[in-house]
């Protein structure tokens, strides 16, 4: 049976806190809870420190810095803005000048 999207965020979340509870072998009371849809799960202290430090190193693998023209955070795969259109870093750089030599292909003879 497939767990509903909700189910799955309770369930990662219960095998992280089981992860990390086991190196913590003093028992102690839950500082925090986490309500999932229908689900809480209880968060001991060095689980609950534990999930906040996760959650600030996340780095979204689609994450690529932000726009050097714009600020924006949207840069696609080839370093384009999705806010200005425009390049950006080095290789935005490098294409921008090679884009300015292009003269186009030579005209065919007849």
């Amino acid at each position: 049976m497939a767990l509903s999207p909700s189910e799955q965020v309770a369930e990662a979340l219960r095998e992280f806190a089981e992860r990390i509870d086991v190196f913590d072998p003093l028992p102690g009371p839950a500082v925090a809870e986490i309500r999932v849809g229908e689900r809480t799960v209880p968060l001991r202290a060095p689980v609950a420190k534990a999930f906040a430090e996760a959650l600030r190193a996340y780095q979204d693998p689609r994450d690529r810095g932000t726009c050097d023209h714009c600020g924006g955070p949207r840069l696609d795969d080839n370093f384009v803005c999705a806010d200005c259109g425009r390049p950006s870093g080095v290789f935005g750089q490098l294409l921008q000048e090679r884009a300015a030599r292009y003269e186009g292909p030579a005209e065919l003879p007849d």
